[in-house]
């Protein structure tokens, strides 16, 4: 018999099934176990659609009375768009409940272990904690602020350049690291840029990789000097662009609380290095995802990955925590928190 530890690691694969399609909810994944053998599977799928213990419970081959399920993320307690998954599990007849992570919102976080253990079922919680809420840490920084996680990305050179002194970017990493930004817009709920970026580039910032997604990222502008009519004249079709301009630490907070109010809980920033460095200085980046090519453009007039004011002391430098380093095809990515 596998341990609750490695049950909980197949409910999060199941979880990740529906990567990118599940906004504003969270990615959850269920697995029913009966006498040491698997029964049920089960995953959320989309907002508005069946949660995950609702679809595993459905899923049995058997009777799942005195069974054992694995959720990524604490059963919903209240009525929403669907009923209360608690009332789902006391129906099934389930024994036992375990949890990776507890429901993040203050107002919800551990009903669920009291309601399912009232109605004597054993409930244990915290298993694989760490990966659970890293699969939705977007989910989570939303749901307890207002406001959504902002992920950067950067492509790079070895020697910090993200294109020419002509402007030439294409292509600094290869593409399995191109496929990997693909991946990221799959999960976020809008794609922003700087307007330089869009002058020079002609982006399309949509998925590209998944025939027919059908949900395409909100593509953001960040500009003084474009208007929405005109960003969408230098970019590649798809869904019409927003342009905003904020330029203050205070703007850019204001900002986030409204997109956040409009169930934008995840940002993907894919450049250019103005407004990196400009969000950056702002305080507003909560994560950065650095791909680093063996390459060295070289010349005092290639553009450096990273703008915005100039620090005059090292002490000023960002640092980062939980950092990670991986290898993807003949490129890197570094990636961490701001700290």
């Amino acid at each position: 018999m596998l341990s609750d530890k490695e049950y909980m690691l197949e409910a999060l694969s199941l979880a990740e099934r529906a990567w990118g399609r599940t906004s504003p909810n969270p990615m959850v994944g269920a697995l029913i176990v009966k006498n040491g053998e698997v029964i049920g599977r089960g995953w959320h799928r989309k907002a508005g659609t069946a949660h995950a213990e609702v679809n595993a419970i459905a899923d049995c081959r058997e009777n799942p009375t005195g069974g054992t399920i694995y959720v990524t993320l604490e059963p919903c307690s209240t009525y929403g768009r669907t009923p209360p998954c608690t009332q789902a599990i006391i129906n099934a007849g389930l024994a036992k409940v375990v949890i990776g992570s507890l429901d993040p919102n203050p107002a919800h976080a551990g009903r669920a272990v009291k309601i399912l253990e009232d109605a004597g079922i054993e409930v244990t919680h915290g298993i694989q904690e760490t990966r659970c809420k890293h699969l939705n840490e977007a989910f989570f920084k939303w749901i307890t602020t207002g406001k959504p996680f902002v992920l950067l990305k950067m492509a790079m050179t070895l020697d910090g350049r993200i294109a020419t002194a002509s402007g030439d970017s294409r292509w600094v990493t290869g593409e399995p690291a191109r496929e990997r930004v693909q991946h990221l817009r799959q999960w976020a709920d809008a794609v922003m840029v700087g307007g330089d970026t869009v002058r020079k580039d002609t982006p399309s910032l949509n998925v590209r990789n998944t025939p027919d997604w059908e949900i395409q990222p909100r593509r953001i502008v960040v500009s003084r000097k474009l208007d929405a009519n005109a960003a969408a004249k230098l970019m590649a079709p798809g869904v019409k662009p927003e342009v905003i301009a904020p330029s203050s630490p205070m703007q850019w907070q204001d900002e986030l609380a409204r997109l956040g109010s409009e169930s934008v809980n995840a940002i993907l920033v894919e450049g250019g290095g103005e407004l990196a460095g400009n969000m950056l200085q702002a305080g507003v980046i909560d994560k950065v995802e650095f791909h680093i090519a063996p390459k060295i453009i070289c010349g005092r007039g290639s553009r450096p990955v990273i703008g915005g004011e100039n620090p005059l002391l090292m002490a000023e430098a960002l640092e980062l925590r939980d950092t990670e380093m991986n290898r993807i095809g003949n490129d890197f990515i570094i990636s961490g928190y701001i700290s």
